[in-house]
């Protein structure tokens, strides 16, 4: 296969070091398109050989060359790369979310209808061990159906805050974190339970982060960005871009050309996300979610739990149990720092009976060797997978949708009404 990526942020490192490594026998990179040339040339130097550089208004020329794209653009403008991508017939590999709106994901199902190309979404959260045996358990009937999810998300003070450092502070840009972040999260309630939403009800509010919000605690004179800031080094909040060798590279050097700065101030004014929202979600075939996202924690991890007609399952995880000060580093990298006293445990109560504690078996990498799992279905196909790890764009669009009815929802004040979970009713 021959393969082209649009989009040379942090995220697309992951595709690419994997086919130039263990996945390396599956395709090869021919094309690279970017806004920005400075980071084409740190992915250039990463392959170590001359491939072919496309600005995006070259990217219908770029498609000549491949036979499939991995898009890792700004998520507003996943919709374009993947339609065009679609249209001609290439295989797509996107980043989530699949896109913002609900007329972008009626665009991408409409291109995927009619293409001959694959599409794949990259939940990578579904292969995580821990989530694949919560899959297993409900689809054995351990609990038998179930009639109510609670789900509860904690981002902390490094992963949390970096969202509102970069370009998904504006809701324009990411659709917010009901549909950057909890796409992860409404998929898997989606996978866990194999059906879809039918009603979406929402409140949401920028409680912590934000200008007025600092000013209202008395936090005055921020800067607008930490490079330069007299802060810089003892306040926590503030991103040390020059300390990270990669990220100095893929921003800090490279914002000359774009404008695009990646440590802007958490607490500065534009922030037009919010960092607590509460949602509660019909199913159609009756199950209730309850779910929160809170992105100012002081630990990072997330707990739910199942009620069924033959018991409750219940997963507890902390990915990273406390923020040590002035620890402001890449969250998205796999190497979780400060991870002493994290865990997780998985129990199964059936009624009358004694709880249970399921084992988790973990493999190596990223999310317990969930990562490897991903990049195999990406890179080699499922195959017969009985847990149906790989998602295609209809699980893309079903994620999507219940976080931009979420936002609707707290908009309006009102309930809003899903038609097969992927479009909006009426």
């Amino acid at each position: 296969m021959r393969y082209a990526f649009v989009g040379l942020g942090h995220r697309a490192q992951m595709y690419v070091d994997a086919l130039l490594g263990e996945w390396s026998d599956t395709g090869e990179i021919v094309a690279l398109c970017d806004v920005n040339r400075t980071r084409l040339g740190y992915y250039l130097g990463r392959i170590g050989r001359d491939v072919p550089c496309f600005a995006p208004h070259e990217y219908d020329e770029m498609l000549g060359l491949a036979d499939a794209v991995v898009v890792a653009t700004v998520d507003a403008t996943h919709a374009r790369y993947v339609v065009a991508a679609l249209e001609a017939g290439k295989d797509v590999v996107v980043e989530k979310p699949l896109c913002t709106t609900a007329e972008d994901c009626a665009a991408i199902a409409e291109a995927a209808e009619r293409s001959t190309g694959r599409l794949v979404v990259t939940f990578n959260y579904r292969y995580s061990p821990r989530n694949s045996a919560v899959r297993r358990l409900i689809a054995d009937g351990a609990i038998g159906d179930v009639t109510s999810v609670h789900f509860e998300w904690v981002l902390d003070t490094i992963h949390g805050a970096d969202y509102f450092r970069r370009w998904h502070r504006e809701a324009a840009n990411s659709g917010g974190l009901l549909v950057h972040k909890a796409t992860h999260h409404f998929d898997l309630v989606n996978w866990w339970l194999d059906d879809t939403a039918r009603t979406v009800y929402a409140r949401s509010a920028l409680r912590f982060y934000g200008a007025d919000n600092a000013r209202a605690r008395g936090l005055r004179d921020r800067p607008e960005r930490a490079r330069g800031a007299p802060g810089l080094g003892t306040d926590p909040y503030l991103l040390d871009l020059a300390a990270d060798p990669r990220l100095k590279r893929l921003y800090l050097d490279a914002e000359h050309e774009d404008g695009y700065i990646r440590d802007q101030d958490v607490f500065g004014e534009g922030v037009t996300i919010e960092d607590n929202m509460a949602v509660l979600v019909g199913y159609s075939r009756g199950a209730l979610l309850t779910y929160s996202l809170n992105a100012h924690g002081p630990f990072e991890g997330y707990r739910v739990a199942f009620n069924g007609t033959g018991g409750r399952l219940e997963l507890q995880v902390v990915e990273r149990a406390w923020t040590p000060p002035h620890a402001a580093i890449d969250p998205t990298a796999a190497d979780k720092k400060h991870a002493a006293g994290a865990f997780e445990r998985l129990v199964l109560h059936r009624h009358w009976s004694e709880p249970e504690e399921i084992p988790i078996e973990s493999g190596a990498g990223g999310h317990g060797g969930g990562d490897a799992l991903l990049l195999d279905d990406v890179f080699r196909g499922a195959g017969d997978d009985p847990l149906a790890r790989q998602a295609g764009y209809r699980a893309g669009v079903a994620s999507v949708m219940i976080g931009v009815s979420a936002n609707l929802s707290a908009a309006r004040g009102a309930p809003v009404l899903l038609d097969d979970g992927i479009r909006l009713a009426g």
